[in-house]
C-alpha cells in the first residue's frame, strides 16, 4: 500500500525530510510546498482542498485547481488527482463534478462520501480505475463503530474474494488501526 504524507510542513527542511523517498499528498488549498514534493518525494498526489472548505469554509475555483492539475500532470512523480468534491453534498453534485472533469479521467480520481449511496460507490468503482474513500456525515470519524460498520457494507459492495473491484485510496486514513483492516492501494494523512 502507498503512503501518501500531507503537508504542510513548518520548515522546507522538514517538508524534504518527511517526503524524501517517500510519496507526498498535496492540498490545493495550501500549495507552496508541491516543488519541494516534486522534487524529493517518490511520488505524489494532488487533493482538490475540499476538506479545508468543508472544515474551515470558503470557496473553490475549479477552474484554477483543472489548471493547477494541468500543470503538474506531466511531471514524471506525479500519480493522480482528487477530482472535485462536495463532502457532505448531494450525490447528484458530486456526480455533476465527475462528469464535469475536463482532463483525461486516468488523471481523475472521484470521491466517494460514506454517507452516499453504496450504488454510488458500485458505480463509481465500476467506471474508474481508482476511487477515493471519504469519511462524512454520521460517518465523518474514521475508526468508530457506526464507520466501521459503513466500511463493512461498502465492501461487502464492491470485493470480490476479500479484492475490490477496482483500486481504492483512503481520505485521512493512514493510520494503521484502519489501513490494516481494509483492502487499499493508497491512504493519505492530510487532515487526519
Amino acid at each position: 500500500m502507498i503512503h501518501y504524507h500531507g503537508g504542510r510542513h513548518s520548515t522546507q527542511l522538514v517538508a524534504v525530510e518527511i517526503w524524501k523517498r517517500r510519496h507526498a499528498f498535496v492540498s490545493f488549498a495550501d500549495p507552496g510546498q508541491l516543488p519541494i514534493a516534486s522534487e524529493v518525494a517518490q511520488s505524489f498526489a494532488l487533493d482538490n482542498g475540499a476538506f479545508s472548505v468543508w472544515k474551515q469554509g470558503g470557496a473553490i475555483d475549479w477552474n484554477q485547481y483543472y489548471g493547477w492539475v494541468e500543470e503538474w500532470m506531466r511531471h514524471p512523480g506525479f500519480d493522480w488527482a482528487v477530482i472535485p468534491d462536495v463532502i457532505e453534498g448531494a450525490e447528484v453534485e458530486n456526480d455533476e463534478l465527475v462528469a464535469a472533469w475536463p482532463l483525461p479521467p486516468h488523471v481523475g480520481v472521484p470521491v466517494w462520501h460514506m454517507h452516499e449511496s453504496i450504488e454510488r460507490l458500485r458505480r463509481l468503482c465500476d467506471c474508474r480505475q481508482r476511487v477515493a474513500i471519504g469519511s462524512s456525515g454520521e460517518y465523518s470519524m474514521p475508526g468508530t463503530a457506526r464507520w466501521w460498520q459503513r466500511m463493512a457494507q461498502a465492501m461487502e459492495a464492491i470485493c470480490e474474494n476479500g479484492r475490490p473491484i477496482t483500486k481504492l485510496h483512503g481520505l485521512r486514513m493512514l493510520r494503521p488501526s484502519l489501513y490494516e483492516h481494509l483492502p487499499l492501494a493508497s491512504a493519505d494523512s492530510a487532515g487526519a
